[in-house]
């Protein structure tokens, strides 16, 4: 998006400006000092994290020009609400209120056939958790939310999981500019059934490989656990965990051909 003249709801994205952490710092300050225009500067120059967010639905057969506009509309509630004492970096506040307003149009113009009762009840469900998720600083639980809507843990979780997408497995959710990171990559695997050749085959050929691929791959399909997992156990990007699994998978195949 960044290459050349690309234009989204009229907006070219070659020209966005973006704003420096002191151009920022300042401008809020302008803004909740009552300056109004200071507020349009804060909106010009974070329209790259609307644009973020935007490539995790590129792959969806929607109107990015809507997406986009609907993703301002979060960015400029996220500016609304900011407060600087908290010192957290604004992108951090505004990435999820600017996701979180396009997966809320979303479900609204969903196609899926979903009853009146349930759709209420999660979206009752749904503020419940952004009201104890900025209560807290952490996104509440479904007990939690259960809780202070009085109600049983399976009914709100029901209700909350009517209004997920039905995605491919094979669905690209992350990439970093070569390596892809597909949804498969972060569901565990707990089929361990292999005929005893090929395990053998697979012992041998585990041994020729690095360390640190051996032990991801042994963790992803034998234990099963998930990239995101191996990622915080061992302290590296989930892009690295899946370029080392796929180098070691690579090598392995060479080997037992």
């Amino acid at each position: 998006m960044a290459r050349g003249k690309v234009e989204i709801a009229n907006v070219n994205t070659a020209n966005i400006k973006v704003l420096s952490l002191d151009e920022q710092l300042e401008l809020f300050k302008r803004y909740q000092s009552g300056d109004v225009l200071a507020k349009e500067e804060l909106i010009n120059g974070n329209l790259k994290l609307v644009l973020s967010v935007l490539k995790n639905f590129t792959f969806r057969a929607i109107d990015l020009d809507d997406l986009f506009q609907v993703g301002v509309i979060g960015l400029i509630k996220a500016i609304d609400n900011f407060d600087l004492k908290h010192e957290v970096r604004f992108s951090t506040y505004a990435v999820p209120m600017i996701l979180g307003e396009i997966k809320r149009y979303l479900r609204d113009n969903s196609s899926l056939r979903i009853s009146r009762s349930i759709k209420d009840l999660a979206y009752k469900a749904l503020r419940v958790k952004e009201e104890l998720t900025f209560k807290n600083n952490r996104e509440p639980s479904a007990v939690e939310i259960a809780s202070e809507l009085n109600l049983p843990e399976w009914e709100v979780v029901q209700a909350l999981n009517s209004l997920k997408d039905t995605v491919s497995m094979f669905e690209p959710i992350y990439s970093d500019g070569g390596d892809v990171i597909y949804l498969a990559d972060q569901l565990s695997n707990d089929d361990s059934v292999y005929d005893l050749e090929t395990k053998i085959a697979l012992r041998k050929a585990l041994m020729e490989i690095k360390d640190k691929e051996k032990y991801i791959i042994i963790q992803r399909y034998m234990i099963g656990k998930t990239q995101t997992e191996l990622a915080e156990e061992i302290g590296i990007s989930q892009a690295q965990i899946s370029r080392l699994e796929k180098n070691g998978l690579a090598k392995i195949k060479k080997m037992i051909k």
